[in-house]
């Protein structure tokens, strides 16, 4: 069963808040924001502004994370924050615009960021399963392993330049 999803981001003054909307409905076409949407006039007299609102799959991140070969990556950024049954992480609006999907870990980028919030029973687990690939077959993935990236999003090196582990791995 999938988590309750909330997708959330910050409309500075300055953005346009219809292209914020669009970033945003290019990854989670279901999302309807918490307000209806007003354009803006120059000047801008609102302060930021929050949207938020619920979407009911991650399928296209997903999707698109297997297409790139980067589902480990979507599992260690996803897993960054988790604690007990709620996690939340953050998408480049920027990259989302340009149908591409970008983990933001660190520094704010150009262009903002969408706050993903997922809450749900055996959240780990649910994250871990719908990031399988066959890779791990030969190369385990489990939440908090030693393969998780750093905080910082730094990667852990798991084979050197002639193909080797450089893990230590149980061999059986």
């Amino acid at each position: 069963m999938e988590p309750e999803i909330t997708v959330s981001s910050i409309v500075n003054t300055h953005e346009n808040i219809a292209l914020v909307e669009k970033s945003i409905k290019l990854i989670f076409p279901d999302w309807e924001p918490n307000f209806i949407l007003q354009e803006d006039s120059f000047p801008v007299t609102r302060d930021e502004i929050r949207l938020s609102g619920k979407s009911q799959s991650l399928s296209g991140i997903i999707e698109f994370c297997r297409i790139n070969r980067i589902l480990d990556t979507a599992f260690d950024a996803m897993t960054i924050n988790l604690e007990q049954d709620y996690t939340n992480f953050h998408l480049s609006r920027q990259a989302a615009f340009a149908g591409k999907i970008a983990f933001v870990v660190d520094e704010v980028p150009l262009g903002g960021v969408m706050e993903i919030s997922l809450e749900g029973e055996d959240l780990g687990l649910w994250l871990e399963q719908i990031t399988w690939h066959e890779g791990r077959n030969s190369v385990p993935r489990t939440l908090g392993d030693e393969l998780t990236m750093d905080e910082d999003g730094s990667p852990v090196e798991w084979f050197d330049n002639k193909g080797n582990r450089t893990m230590n791995f149980d061999q059986e």
